[in-house]
């Protein structure tokens, strides 16, 4: 799949969660920022995204902004999304993983905004509560399990890439050779921090929501491959 198609279907993909989230009562709003923190992980294609948005833009300063945040302590997965599926299917255990939401706010974030709004990574998009979360955030367990799906397919159109914290991907993505190699589908090395993605085995869809996320999957298996402009 080449970039230009990986770019349009996460778009897409962007678009049905957000019609599902306007279908709910949230309590997110401008300058809500608690759940902006430095431990946001993405996947590579979003990376690129959000690079190529900075450097189209006028906006490639925040590239230094992130590296010199780049020191402080952060959220590093060992193991992706579909992986812990896979993990899960089989009855495996989970690797334990540290992360702790006082290690700081994403290094992005300026003046309780973020710059980066329009073309926000799913992780932060799927951050949604019905109750303010400066004491705790709420959400429904169907919305969770409409997260996890929306994380799978994300990982899966992205299978050839990589997964990583928001930091990491984005100092990966700002160096043009870097970019390159990703958009023409020939990295040979990937940060150390950084981890392969894997196609989606089977989706973690509890025996409850089984019914009610059948209209949400149908729209996301039926997106069509557009051509690429000439």
């Amino acid at each position: 799949m080449d970039l230009y198609t990986k770019l349009d279907i996460l778009d897409r993909i962007y678009k049905i969660y957000d019609a599902f989230t306007d279908s709910l009562e949230l309590s997110c709003q401008k300058y809500c920022s608690t759940c902006c923190t430095r431990n946001v992980i993405i996947t590579s294609i979003e990376g690129y995204k959000i690079a190529d948005h900075l450097i189209e833009n006028g906006k490639s300063e925040l590239f230094k902004k992130i590296k010199d945040e780049s020191y402080k302590k952060r959220f590093r997965p060992i193991i992706t999304t579909n992986k812990i599926a896979d993990l899960c299917i089989k009855g495996k255990e989970l690797p334990d993983e540290e992360i702790d939401s006082s290690w700081g706010n994403c290094p992005l974030l300026i003046n309780e905004e973020c710059p980066i709004y329009m073309v926000r990574p799913f992780n932060c998009r799927c951050m949604v509560s019905k109750t303010n979360c400066f004491d705790k955030a709420e959400m429904h367990p169907f919305v969770l399990t409409v997260n996890n799906v929306f994380l799978q397919y994300i990982e899966h159109i992205d299978q050839q890439g990589f997964s990583g914290n928001f930091t990491d991907v984005l100092l990966f993505m700002e160096s043009e050779d870097n970019r390159k190699s990703y958009s023409m589908e020939v990295l040979k090395e990937i940060g150390k921090d950084l981890i392969k993605n894997m196609p989606m085995s089977i989706l973690l869809v509890p025996p409850e929501h089984k019914q009610q996320i059948i209209p949400i999957i149908n729209s996301l298996q039926t997106i069509k491959l557009r051509r690429k402009p000439k």
